[in-house]
């Protein structure tokens, strides 16, 4: 199988100039990533000695790979230290997926049917001090190589220096040879002594570890010294402190917190189950690393939570509450604070303090109904999406105006779907405090509705040529605006101002899918927050064009924001709430 996109050559001009003993290497390395699948093997191994040059050739092979189809580098993880889990997350987020879990990582790979390329630097060098198998590098290639090159339109590069790692597959190798390359000095071989790391971190004068100012390679190395010297004290005490947790190496707590001997804090387990994905990034600021981790402690380890709070409030973003243990499929925010009423997996209906997740009550509905969305202007009468594409009135008093009017609603698109099945009811949002209600159905096209007032038609426009992912509304009093916000399947969000035709270009387009939208009037002009599936969450200052990106703990599905920037995420792994600072969080 040709897994290349173009039968034209690389252009070897593309790469700048080899010395003389590396240009073959160059030039081969070139070769098979042309040829790959297609008379190649699909593995291609880069062996050599220590300071052979192998990184300096696939730094260089980068330079130029851009410049074709089939050189064009999708991912390039270096594996020095690392251990599965966070091979799979760097993966997931450079191939656009988000950090995913190993298995959810090779579904998405199955799926996307792009022909990819992938390097990975320093295989040999993989695995954490916690002398288990699970942290070494057969494990990696077990878990992440072998997997992928399952999949045919799956290219792999893997530097494995002189270890046998994968030589019993079939494969290209590229062997620099033994000896060190002139000018390449031998790789950093500082002690990883624990008495020696130990030395080197600053503390306050109660002799406390003061991490934020310790040396990158102490923080990193710090836990694998400490497992290496068999000092199960050492290890216990750096896996309680909440400052190593936030600075130290996320593989190697990752890797101790797998072996089961592992003593540890209770709760850390899931808790950095929860956090290691996003906290694997090497993008995020100190505070928001803060910010990440008291999030995903609040309701498990009030010890760690307190702990983080004053570091991650001092973030643009910062949990005000937690419920990791409650799956939610969709949430809406009532008008003047009435509530925040979400579903679970069995669609039941429960009403929620927004500021604190405290539960209020419920709201009778029928057990056979799973809601996608809802929308109301009130506990009273809601009007629900129920999985199936079909809209429900769930109503305390069925003959009340509330539920007549959305029983109309309910009535004309269950009318509009017999007609053709693009009329069908994909998404529906609503704007709370202007009592209206948006369905977007299967064609692309939106249906904005009041909420309050019987009308027999709807507004409707045709913003995607595709189906929604998900739908928001917003009306601006001062400005007499009313928005409507579209996400289609194809990765763009379009924007409709009633009073004029839609923007022809979108709002967003990314090669990821917008999951849930929410919308609100704040302080600060109006908000618009965007959930993407690859755990991005977008918080757009729409007047200005603004826009500012969150990492995101977990998948979701729903979103629902106040007016005073207090935005509750929903998902199938759990949900909680996050405080934007509105002053803060475009600068």
């Amino acid at each position: 199988m040709t897994t290349t996109s173009s039968t034209q050559a690389p252009d070897a001009t593309a790469w700048p100039p080899l010395a003389a003993e590396r240009s073959a290497a160059g030039k081969g390395l070139i070769e098979w990533a042309s040829a790959a699948g297609d008379g190649l093997p699909r593995l291609c191994l880069l062996r050599g000695g220590p300071a052979s040059g192998k990184s300096h050739l696939l730094a260089w092979f980068l330079t130029g790979a851009a410049s074709h189809p089939a050189t064009t580098a999708h991912a390039t993880v270096p594996a020095k230290g690392a251990i599965s889990e966070v091979v799979a997350w760097e993966l997931g987020r450079q191939l656009g997926y988000g950090p995913l879990s190993l298995h959810r990582l090779l579904e998405q790979v199955a799926a996307d049917q792009r022909p990819l390329l992938l390097l990975l630097p320093d295989l040999h060098l993989a695995g954490s001090g916690t002398d288990q198998p699970a942290a070494g590098p057969q494990a990696i290639v077990d878990d992440v190589v072998l997997p992928l090159l399952q999949l045919r339109h799956i290219r792999v590069v893997v530097e494995t220096g002189q270890a046998t790692l994968l030589t019993d597959q079939p494969h290209h190798e590229i062997d620099l040879g033994p000896l060190p390359f002139p000018g390449i000095e031998p790789a950093d071989n500082t002690s990883l002594d624990l008495a020696s790391l130990r030395a080197t971190i600053p503390a306050t004068t109660g002799g406390k570890p003061i991490w934020s100012q310790a040396p990158r390679h102490s923080r990193e190395h710090m836990l694998d010294a400490a497992f290496d010297a068999a000092d199960r004290r050492a290890v216990s005490s750096l896996l309680a402190d909440p400052g190593f947790l936030l600075h130290g190496s996320t593989a190697a707590i990752s890797a101790a917190l797998r072996k089961p001997a592992t003593k540890a804090p209770a709760g850390l387990r899931p808790i950095w189950d929860r956090a290691a994905p996003q906290l694997s990034s090497i993008e995020h600021s100190d505070t928001e690393r803060a910010a990440l981790l008291h999030a995903a402690s609040l309701g498990v380890s009030p010890t760690l939570s307190e702990y983080l709070r004053p570091l991650a409030e001092q973030h643009h973003w910062s949990a005000t509450w937690a419920q990791h243990d409650r799956p939610t499929a969709a949430q809406l925010q009532l008008p003047a604070n009435q509530g925040l009423v979400g579903s679970d997996l069995l669609g039941q209906l429960h009403v929620l303090d927004p500021a604190t997740g405290q539960h209020k009550g419920r709201v009778p509905s029928s057990a056979a109904l799973r809601p996608s969305g809802m929308a109301a202007a009130s506990t009273d009468a809601l009007l629900v999406l129920d999985e199936s594409g079909s809209l429900h009135v769930v109503a305390t008093d069925e003959d009340g105006p509330g539920a007549t009017v959305l029983g109309h609603i309910a009535s004309h698109h269950g009318q509009a779907q017999l007609t053709a099945d693009a009329n069908r009811p994909a998404v529906l949002g609503s704007c709370p405090d202007s009592s209206l209600a948006v369905v977007g159905d299967a064609s692309g096209a939106v249906h904005l509705w009041s909420l309050t007032e019987y009308r027999p038609m709807p507004r409707s426009h045709r913003l995607h040529t595709e189906s929604f992912s998900a739908v928001t509304c917003l009306h601006v009093p001062g400005e007499n605006l009313t928005f409507v916000i579209g996400a289609s399947l194809n990765g763009s969000i379009h924007l409709w101002e009633t009073s004029q035709a839609p923007m022809e270009s979108p709002l967003d387009q990314r090669p990821a899918l917008a999951t849930a939208l929410a919308a609100a009037n704040t302080p600060a002009g109006p908000v618009l927050a965007a959930a993407w599936g690859d755990y991005q969450l977008h918080i757009w200052h729409l007047l200005s064009g603004t826009v500012q990106v969150l990492p995101l703990l977990y998948r979701c599905n729903s979103l629902a924001l106040t007016p005073t920037g207090q935005l509750a995420v929903g998902g199938p792994d759990g949900a909680y709430a996050l405080h934007l600072d509105l002053d803060r969080v475009w600068r």
